[in-house]
């Protein structure tokens, strides 16, 4: 990626200081967001207590759905932190992994419609894929949260639960079910002891992959001005200007960043959170949009990377049952500022029709 110097002296500038002191060191308050005001939502607190940094043990089995009781034992470290007012959490994680560190991070959102949380995880050896959710809900002090997914190509349930979470040491474990649900097998345990109470970001990773502060740029907070065309793939030139903000900060150590969104769009503000991921595979980055109004569901992926300063990313979607194809851009990288740019194409990429753009401009 080539930028400005004046962005890679910032770049370098907000890398010292993640490493030196965390989110104090960019004066961005919204760490420790607060939830929204006026919902009677009974559960939307859920996972309040989570919010901070955390030393985390972990006890997991070494071979799962395998008749095992041969378990492992490491430590790690997680950071969590709210989104989407109160409606969403990020979390960081570390692991020690006896074969060496691994990353990951967990997307969480409410709906309120059923009153549950939707879970997802990235796994940082794996970051082009968001595992399938599990969804529930915590009734005390405890949590059970379900779903489905594959493993080692069989299919599984899946379930997460919390316990004790009010208590000194709260703890999670994982079970896998091949008889949907009538016997499950715990394969890992973990057991939190708070160390901060207002989360800031965990360090970034020493060893340099290809393209892989690309997005540093971003971290940190921004006011935008968005102009939003009001119909798309129809020929409009109507256009609605509003304001919002951005807080963005990193999660992988660095190979994958989370935005949280604040759109004051005319008489229907809303909130958003952009997700990103490094595939070290190929160098590119994956981007993701889990729309505060669709708390259930996490958009397609656009994917691509940067050149000569100009980033493109371009990936398949849908628009009113038929498929369309979505490109975004950023450009215009400075120190203090960026532009971002999407537009849609029903005719497989051969045209574009912009209809959204967004300039940012740093606060913090």
């Amino acid at each position: 990626m080539t930028h400005l110097p004046t962005s890679l002296d910032r770049r370098r500038l907000i890398e010292t200081m993640i490493f030196a002191g965390g989110a104090a060191a960019f004066g961005v308050p919204a760490w420790g967001q607060t939830l929204t005001a006026g919902s009677g939502d009974a559960h939307r607190r859920d996972w309040q207590w989570l919010v901070g940094n955390w030393e985390v043990w972990h006890r997991r089995l070494k071979e799962r759905l395998a008749g095992s009781d041969d378990w492992a034992e490491f430590g790690g470290r997680s950071a969590c932190w709210l989104t989407l007012g109160g409606l969403g959490t990020i979390d960081d994680n570390i692991l020690d992994l006896p074969g060496g560190e691994y990353r990951g991070f967990g997307i969480r959102a409410f709906d309120p419609a059923t009153q549950r949380w939707a879970i997802w995880w990235v796994d940082g050896r794996n970051p082009v894929h968001i595992e399938p959710p599990v969804i529930g809900r915590f009734d005390g002090g405890e949590g059970v949260f379900t779903g489905r997914d594959t493993y080692k190509g069989q299919d599984i349930a899946v379930r997460f639960r919390w316990h004790e979470i009010h208590g000194p040491r709260p703890h999670w474990d994982q079970g896998f079910s091949t008889d949907g649900g009538k016997t499950w097998e715990i394969n890992w345990r973990n057991y939190f002891t708070r160390t901060r109470a207002t989360p800031a970001p965990l360090p970034l990773l020493a060893e340099e992959a290809p393209n892989a502060r690309d997005f540093a740029f971003l971290v940190g907070s921004w006011k935008v001005r968005h102009r939003k065309l009001k119909t798309r793939l129809a020929g409009s030139r109507d256009w609605v200007d509003f304001d919002g903000t951005l807080v963005n900060w990193p999660v992988l150590g660095g190979r994958g960043n989370v935005g949280d969104n604040v759109m004051s769009f005319p008489g229907a503000p809303f909130r958003g959170v952009g997700i990103r991921a490094l595939d070290p595979a190929t160098g590119e980055w994956l981007s993701w949009w889990l729309d505060g109004r669709s708390p259930t569901a996490i958009a397609p992926p656009v994917r691509g990377g940067f050149k000569d300063g100009i980033g493109t990313f371009i990936g398949d979607d849908s628009f009113e049952g038929r498929p369309i194809k979505t490109r975004v851009l950023w450009s215009r990288i400075t120190a203090t500022s960026a532009r971002w740019e999407q537009a849609s194409s029903a005719d497989g990429g051969q045209s574009w029709e912009t209809n959204w753009i967004s300039d940012f401009e740093r606060t913090a």
